[in-house]
């Protein structure tokens, strides 16, 4: 039976909080336990929509003229009640998606590091000024706001990616409409809920519950919004585009990634273990940048394959709120199933199971969407298993001639979003910083671990070239204006012949 509802969660529209226009709703289950309900959640649509877009344009006008260093303050103060809050959020996240305190304390950390970085670019907002060609004229640019910001996030950061978009969002001066992850809402509530605490003008934020074809798509489309930030998948990331593109709307889409880490026979062996266990394990597998290839050098490959299998089984899985687990939960059971089907195709292809490859329902386990971490020997760079995003705690573990024939099998992907080299050759990690096709790149680090101030994305089929975190995202949220000021008093006739 069902435990009872724990709380009846509201979207936040045109300044308050309300139902769904059709009253609709749906359930947030706990993954690691299923019959636990977290919340129950507006299934809003196109007409709670417009109205929270129209309310956004309608602030946007004043919340432009705010000046930027004290929109800043406005996030400094967010990030001071995110780290108030800092406990009581992570154990709802590890409630509604699963993975384990250790990890959500840090998704929370991630956010508050985001807020107080993004609080200083309020006073970085820079433009420059340049010689004109003609005498007695000035010259300059500005960056500013461009209007309504939609805001779609996944569910596997459900704070940290929200504060990588919205933060500069707010900052640069545009107005948000919110439709988080339908797995992980109730973390996004109390998000917003934070940003409304910290002073945030009340209809400067929208929040729109529900599904990505009700709401997402719809926000897409919708001519009243200005630009969109997406994270998601590749396929979804690509109608998002195609949609966007019929308005010309600004775009920036953070996508999949099937992210490998090379191992070289002159590496410190325990640390890169150390690495590749943490980079495919660490949130059950489920994030962007998660370690789903291991390319290891011919050299070391039997004895660095035996070293893993024995520390994975060693894994501890169960509920992320209990301190001895390791590993959580997927994040629902269809996320499960997709996981399963993708150990038959593997089996199918030829690759050799070394441990895992099933459903984990032992004891407390039994109501959750636990997988056993899987590792699959002797796959070649053109199965299925090492091009496809799997997004669960799954390695492919590909064999290595040399440095050359690793940086090959890397490459070899339609994705670029992280990478990573375990080598003590210092001649090798700067060649595999210049030829190893990513957005991001480890030498002696595992592929997962974003730090706030620096750039965040990748290439290929991993995004369309925008980037996340550190400055670049400021660029994305705001326009140049370029300025010319003319005090010759005559007329100067610039991109003439004035020779």
């Amino acid at each position: 039976m069902e435990l009872a509802l724990s709380l009846e969660f509201q979207n936040y529209v045109a300044g308050g909080w309300c139902s769904a226009s059709s009253a609709a709703r749906f359930k947030n289950h706990n993954p690691a336990n299923w019959d636990e309900i977290v919340g129950n959640f507006p299934a809003s649509g196109r007409a709670d929509l417009d109205r929270a877009i129209a309310s956004a344009r309608s602030a946007f006008a004043e919340w432009r003229l705010v000046p930027a260093p004290k929109r800043g303050e406005i996030i400094k103060r967010a990030g001071d009640l995110l780290t108030q809050h800092k406990e009581k959020i992570a154990h709802l996240m590890t409630r509604e998606m699963g993975k384990t305190l250790v990890e959500t304390r840090g998704d929370v950390q991630e956010g508050i590091d985001t807020a107080y970085y993004a609080a200083t670019e309020g006073r970085r907002l820079f433009g420059y000024t340049v010689p004109s060609e003609l005498p007695d004229k000035f010259c300059m640019s500005m960056q500013m706001p461009i209007g309504v910001a939609g805001i779609i996030t996944p569910w596997n950061f459900p704070l940290a990616i929200p504060t990588w978009k919205i933060f500069p969002a707010l900052v640069c001066g545009n107005t948000v409409v919110f439709k988080p992850a339908s797995d992980t809402p109730a973390t996004a509530t109390r998000f917003v809920e934070i940003l409304l605490e910290a002073g945030l003008p009340p209809e400067v934020i929208q929040l729109v519950h529900g599904s990505g074809n009700a709401v997402g798509m719809p926000l897409v489309e919708h001519t009243g919004v200005n630009l969109i930030s997406f994270t998601g998948s590749t396929e979804v990331g690509k109608q998002i585009s195609a949609a966007a593109s019929k308005n010309l709307k600004r775009v920036s889409l953070e996508l999949g990634g099937k992210n490998a880490q090379i191992v070289m026979a002159d590496a410190d062996l325990d640390l890169a273990l150390e690495g590749v266990l943490w980079g495919a394990f660490g949130t059950t597998g489920q994030r962007c940048t998660a370690t789903s290839r291991l390319i290891l050098h011919e050299a070391i490959h039997d004895r660095f394959l035996g070293m893993l299998i024995k520390r994975a089984e060693k894994l501890r899985l169960g509920n992320g709120l209990e301190a001895d687990t390791e590993v959580g939960p997927l994040i629902n059971f269809e996320q499960r199933e997709r996981v399963a089907e993708y150990v038959k195709i593997a089996k199918a292809e030829g690759a050799k199971l070394e441990t895992g490859g099933e459903p984990f329902a032992t004891g407390a386990c039994k109501k959750g969407a636990f997988f056993s971490p899987t590792i699959f020997s002797g796959v070649s760079a053109q199965m299925r298993l090492a091009q496809e995003e799997v997004f669960g705690p799954v390695l492919a573990v590909i064999k290595a001639r040399d440095f050359e024939d690793a940086v090959h099998v890397l490459n070899d992907s339609k994705y670029g979003l992280s990478s990573s080299l375990y080598t003590r050759d210092v001649n090798a990690a700067f060649k595999a910083m210049r030829d190893i096709e990513a957005g991001i790149t480890y030498i002696n680090g595992p592929t997962i671990g974003a730090e706030a101030h620096l750039p965040f994305g990748g290439v290929k089929e991993t995004g369309n070239g925008h980037r996340e975190g550190g400055w670049p995202v400021y660029d994305f949220f705001s326009e140049v204006k370029t300025v010319f000021v003319d005090y010759s008093g005559k007329l100067q006739r610039a991109q003439i012949d004035n020779r």
